[in-house]
């Protein structure tokens, strides 16, 4: 009888237990979904978004902390130190336009957000990580980041630029016990998405179904969207211990 009862002890133990938890863009969509499931597994979480209201209703649904930040400021970065046993950069907007058309200010906007802030805030976690000798950093890239469509280069240019930095920061960390990954979904049903399912419609003169089946979803596998709950779940393995063997994928 306590054999057994010790294995359902051992079963019941939450996966990140004692560990701590940045999300970045973590009031909303993706990063709301990470801050959730992460919390349940036991973190103890930093919501960071610009969003006061949302990052502090979340961060007290969770009994975390919320850290309201704009993160396109990045030379407030520079000497930034960042406590933390797990990071999630996941801050993120779109832009479309055609290359010849798209306005610098929110070309360079759109890489301080999603790259440089990415840069910086690995940079200020990482001497922390190999300290104690466990680590783990989360990119929340796109299909995007691994093939292009037209007219969004600004995004597109930073999860590829991403997924670069995630390389190198695998192979950095390794050794050290700090692994480094990518998430890299399809249309994931975010408030983003969403919009940009209504605006395609309203484009192409067609229904938001035909935007998802003939557009969005017409080389996809899997014929829906991506819920957020399940790159959240996701998320979580890649932080735990079990994740310890693998780094750098996408």
């Amino acid at each position: 009888m306590r054999e057994a009862e010790g294995r359902a002890e051992t079963t019941e133990k939450k996966t990140l237990e004692g560990r701590r938890a940045v999300v970045t863009g973590g009031a909303s969509g993706i990063g709301a979904a990470c801050v959730r499931a992460f919390a349940a597994a036991g973190a103890t979480i930093t919501v960071a978004d610009l969003n006061e209201e949302a990052a502090k209703a979340l961060a007290d649904e969770v009994g975390g902390t919320a850290w309201v930040a704009d993160l396109s400021g990045t030379a407030a970065l520079d000497d930034l130190e960042l406590e933390t046993d797990i990071l999630v950069n996941n801050a993120g907007i779109q832009r479309s336009a055609p290359v010849e058309e798209f306005v610098p200010v929110n070309w360079r906007f759109i890489q301080r957000l999603m790259l440089e802030a990415s840069f910086h805030l690995c940079r200020a976690a990482l001497p922390g990580m190999y300290e104690r000798g466990f680590g783990r950093i989360i990119n929340i890239s796109s299909i995007r980041g691994l093939i292009a469509s037209p007219y969004k280069s600004a995004y597109i240019t930073a999860k590829h630029g991403l997924q670069g930095l995630t390389k190198t920061l695998a192979l950095e960390g390794a050794e050290q016990g700090v692994t480094a990954y990518c998430i890299a979904p399809s249309y994931v049903r975010t408030p983003l998405v969403e919009r940009q399912i209504a605006d395609q419609a309203r484009i192409n003169g067609i229904s938001e179904d035909d935007v998802l089946e003939k557009i969005m979803l017409a080389n996809s596998p899997i014929k829906r969207l991506v819920e957020p709950d399940e790159v959240g779940s996701l998320a979580v393995w890649l932080a735990s211990d079990n994740s310890g063997m693998v780094t750098g994928p996408t």
